[in-house]
């Protein structure tokens, strides 16, 4: 499928993932994945921060509002929790989670799982998206999740990282 991978390796592609257990039968599939120089449990903090804001291109997704720069004093998601929000509205649903190695949640009909895995003095921030229906749609929303993913993960890669 067109953009449905972008900076992850053949063996990241058919690692399982959380959301797999999640949507058995997808009609997309899409990975990206970025190297932090920060190990997991920096990493955890910024990824559990994508509950209060997109980190992704916050004038488009964010209407404006910059996602927290600063590390916040806040508690491990837990499922049920909202899985981020949009200009200050809850959106989605956290699903699954293991803190410090995956964050999985609902937005809208796509299921996302963000996963830590150490490598080296760093970590491998990898992130897998499923949809169960949209047939016709998965191309685009697979073009357009890349846009907004690779910047998203690019934003916390540099937010771990300083």
């Amino acid at each position: 499928m067109i953009a449905d991978r972008w900076g992850v390796t053949p063996d990241e592609t058919v690692r399982r993932y959380p959301c797999d257990d999640l949507v058995r039968q997808p009609v997309l599939q899409a990975w990206r994945g970025v190297t932090v120089a920060a190990p997991p449990e920096r990493v955890w903090q910024w990824v559990r921060q994508i509950r209060l804001a997109p980190y992704s291109y916050d004038r488009v997704d964010n209407l404006g509002r910059q996602s927290p720069q600063l590390l916040l004093d806040i508690p491990d998601p837990v499922p049920g929790d909202p899985f981020t929000a949009s200009a200050g509205r809850a959106v989605g649903r956290v699903l699954s989670v293991e803190p410090g190695v995956h964050l999985t949640g609902r937005i809208a009909g796509a299921v996302m799982s963000y996963v830590l895995v150490p490598s080296g003095g760093g970590t491998r921030l990898l992130l897998k998206i499923v949809m169960a229906r949209g047939r016709l749609l998965a191309p685009f929303v697979s073009a357009g999740d890349l846009v907004m993913a690779r910047r998203q993960l690019l934003n916390l890669k540099a937010l771990a990282e300083a």
